[in-house]
């Protein structure tokens, strides 16, 4: 008999190297122990709502309505839904080609891509263009979006912070790349030394790999410090000089337990340094609804901005 294609000597060998902590044996062991009936605390991802917290009344509202527009037809739609509700779902319903089930710019909804632009202005103090957001569903799938991109082979590197979210590390193995490290100083706040990475770099490039990317998690998961803005400045110069494109992993920036080191973006710093590096350094910045005071991991909601990316490569995303 024929071998059949999903039989597993025939699988991909890239998909056979992922090692995805929060999806692994642990995690299936723990599954078959809750069928048992043992009570089973799941501390495998950030899952608050899996915990007990409870959604926000809010943004439920608008997605029920937005979701179920003929709602708003009906007379006694004030009894049930507040005024502001009603609002914001009209709102978000006017922006849409024949609702939420119609399929939009593969971007994502021109005029929510204006209102996360807005968001950044307000945040960064720089414009930002809606054309340059991608809406996801998740972060997750904009970094592997970015990474498949990226990767061309088993010669190309991403440096990756250590300790780190499995994510890169999975995503790199199935796209075929190679993960080089860089390791976090813990004494130093889990900050980083711009030597470990000149060293990262030289011991890939002696092994025949070519850095492409460096990621940063900032704030760090699993680690949860901010990176200083000195910090990113020399992050950014080193990425400049080496031709890196940076990816910001920037989802916890809401999650900030650390008064006296606040969250700042990398975009705000980039733009902060002024020409060449505001100009020249290829960044791409991701935020999530999935994390944050929000912490709707099942409702699936992101972004990635793309900063100095030619317009070549930017139709490959759209």
């Amino acid at each position: 008999m024929a071998p059949k294609g999903l039989d597993y000597e025939h699988l991909n060998e890239n998909v056979k190297k992922v090692q995805y902590a929060v999806r692994g044996e642990l995690y299936l062991r723990a599954s078959e122990l809750q069928k048992e009936g043992k009570k089973i605390i799941f501390t495998n991802v950030g899952n608050p709502h899996a915990l007990g917290q409870k959604p926000l009344t809010f943004p439920r509202q608008v997605v029920a309505l937005c979701q179920a527009p003929f709602l708003l037809d009906d007379p006694n739609v004030g009894l049930m839904f507040p005024a502001d509700a009603i609002a914001r779902a009209k709102h978000y319903l006017s922006l849409t080609s024949g609702g939420l089930g119609a399929y939009s710019d593969s971007r994502g909804i021109p005029g929510v891509r204006k209102e996360v632009a807005d968001f950044l202005l307000r945040r960064d103090g720089y414009p930002s263009d809606p054309e340059l957001i991608f809406l996801t569903d998740g972060a997750s799938k904009g970094v592997m979006q970015i990474l498949n991109t990226i990767i061309r082979g088993p010669n190309d590197g991403i440096l990756v912070p250590v300790p780190q979210y499995p994510l890169y590390s999975a995503a790199i193995s199935l796209f075929g790349g190679t993960l080089v490290p860089y390791y976090l100083e813990e004494t130093a706040n889990w900050g980083l030394d711009v030597n470990d990475l000149r060293n990262a770099v030289s011991q890939a490039q002696f092994k025949g790999i070519t850095v492409r990317a460096m990621v940063i998690i900032n704030p760090g998961n699993p680690t949860g410090q901010c990176l200083s803005e000195a910090n990113l400045s020399e992050i950014l110069r080193f990425c400049y000089q080496e031709g890196l494109v940076l990816l910001g992993d920037e989802v916890y920036q809401q999650n900030i337990y650390q008064d006296e080191r606040p969250f700042i973006s990398s975009k705000k710093v980039l733009m902060d340094m002024g020409p060449p590096y505001s100009k020249e350094v290829q960044l791409v910045s991701f935020h999530t609804v999935s994390k944050g005071y929000w912490g709707e991991c099942g409702q699936r909601g992101g972004y990635f901005e793309m900063t100095n990316i030619p317009p070549k490569v930017l139709i490959y995303f759209s």
